[in-house]
């Protein structure tokens, strides 16, 4: 018994699970370690992005046997023209445009209780419990408004705190761009040589689903916020251009990501005027079906290979517990927990005696 396959499996699963419950229980031991990963998980995960984005743009400077060095800083230098440009043409119109959006809301929520009560007035068969309901949504309205925008502000005042620890993004950025292809020969020094081939092997797999995701992620995201912002346009929106921003970030969730988009740019028309709700949604349909069979076929079709329901289910799961950030992460950190389990267990196969992988 103590030589079957299925048997020694067995054992391993149940060391994972002790040595799983022996942190947990020791995890006090172990909070300098997670304190000092809190610190530096921001850098460390914005680098990492713009590691995969920068990458192929410095490898193809290499080509041209331009120093690896000199092609970091070339692409930094584009880095800082494009946030240069950003800032001196985008930034200010999008400023202008939220504040106006925020000046607004008043006169939104002052509508929709114009709205709620005209509707009150002229029903006469509402049931009791129906109408203490809207009442008591209609005189709390404000006051949801007022703690949802307390919640932005706060956000705000949290992100202006996070800059700070986006100062060491470049840093980080410029030693993965340098030296990142010292990192597998660096993991497989230690190892015999069948082990370190197959640890490449994996290394290299985790590298090619991340790179997919990330680049193909923000190649979509792109086009589906100009594809909004020319047809925001079109329609004469008010605040194109915020809402196409807004809709270009939270299409970085996949799936999701475009019907979360829509919701403020069509809340934001009906108010306009309603008829304005029913174009957004055509502009936003129109988007999405060129995106869903021009751009992702072409850019994410290499990507994960995941079926939607599981990439839902995953995005659900990760955003109950993890907020944004966890629907944000949850795809490529699931693409490649898929990758290390799909890598071992086809290495599992492949060491199983033909005798033994025919009972199975």
């Amino acid at each position: 018994m103590l030589e079957k396959r299925s048997f020694q499996t067995l054992i391993m699963l149940i060391l994972v699970f002790l040595l799983i419950w022996l942190v947990f229980k020791t995890r006090f031991i172990f909070d300098p370690l997670f304190t000092y990963m809190g610190a530096v998980a921001l850098p460390v995960i914005g680098a990492g992005i713009l590691f995969y984005l920068m990458r192929p743009l410095v490898d193809w400077l290499g080509k041209w046997k331009i120093n690896r060095v000199v092609s970091i800083l070339i692409v930094f230098m584009l880095l800082i023209l494009a946030v240069f440009l950003i800032v001196t043409y985008v930034a200010p119109v999008l400023q202008r445009q939220f504040t106006n959006l925020l000046n607004n809301i008043p006169r939104m929520v002052s509508g929709v209780q114009d709205l709620i009560s005209y509707w009150q007035h002229n029903q006469e068969f509402i049931p009791k419990e129906v109408n203490e309901t809207v009442n008591k949504i209609t005189s709390n309205l404000q006051s949801y408004i007022q703690s949802f925008m307390s919640f932005i502000f706060g956000f705000i005042s949290e992100f202006i705190g996070v800059v700070f620890a986006l100062i060491l993004i470049p840093f980080f950025l410029f030693f993965m761009l340098k030296d990142g292809e010292k990192f597998a020969p660096f993991i497989t020094q230690f190892f015999e040589a069948d082990k370190a081939a197959n640890i490449r092997s994996l290394l290299r797999k985790i590298d090619d689903a991340l790179t997919s995701y990330i680049q193909g992620q923000l190649v979509v995201s792109i086009c589906i916020g100009v594809l909004l912002y020319i047809g925001y346009s079109i329609i004469q929106l008010d605040y194109a251009l915020t809402l196409a921003i807004f809709g270009m970030i939270i299409c970085v969730i996949p799936f999701l990501g475009p019907y979360l988009a829509v919701t403020p740019a069509i809340i934001v028309g009906f108010f306009q005027d309603p008829m304005m709700a029913v174009w957004v949604a055509i502009v936003m349909i129109i988007a999405q079906q060129i995106e869903g069979n021009l751009v992702s076929p072409n850019v994410m079709g290499r990507a994960l290979k995941l079926h939607p329901l599981t990439v839902i289910t995953v995005i659900l799961a990760a955003g109950s517990i993890g907020g944004l950030l966890g629907m944000l992460f949850a795809v490529p950190l699931y693409a490649v927990i898929k990758t290390i389990i799909s890598h071992f267990y086809h290495t599992y196969q492949d060491t199983l005696p033909e005798d033994e992988d025919a009972l199975i």
